[in-house]
């Protein structure tokens, strides 16, 4: 969980950020239509605003994969993790009660990560 929340805040140098694991037996896990398949290969999700710069996605990218790699290596086929990066505008973005956009801090900070 540190290495990923440093490679997260290193990409968007933000300090808010929320991480949760949800692991499940594999025989809860279908893969190609087959439960119980093995090994599992993991998905990790990201929800956060917008980032434009590929390189710092696909550093922090790289950085997920290596911590993911490095928790789950002997019980996961973490060389196929699959990394689903969601990102949204500030106008599609609620955080203490009113949207991203109408708060002057962050539309400062994206549009200073988005330069």
């Amino acid at each position: 969980m540190r290495e990923i929340t440093a490679a997260i805040r290193e990409a968007y140098r933000i300090h808010d950020i929320r991480i949760w694991l949800r692991e499940y037996p594999p025989g809860n896990v279908a893969m190609d239509g087959r439960i119980n398949a093995e090994p599992v290969k993991p998905v990790c999700f990201l929800e956060a605003p917008e980032l434009v710069s590929l390189e710092a996605k696909s550093t922090m990218a790289a950085k997920i994969l290596a911590a993911v790699d490095k928790a789950y290596r002997d019980i996961a086929n973490t060389r196929e993790t699959m990394i689903l990066m969601n990102h949204y505008p500030l106008v599609n973005a609620g955080w203490a009660g009113r949207l991203g956009s109408e708060n002057p801090d962050a539309v400062t900070r994206i549009k200073q990560l988005n330069a």
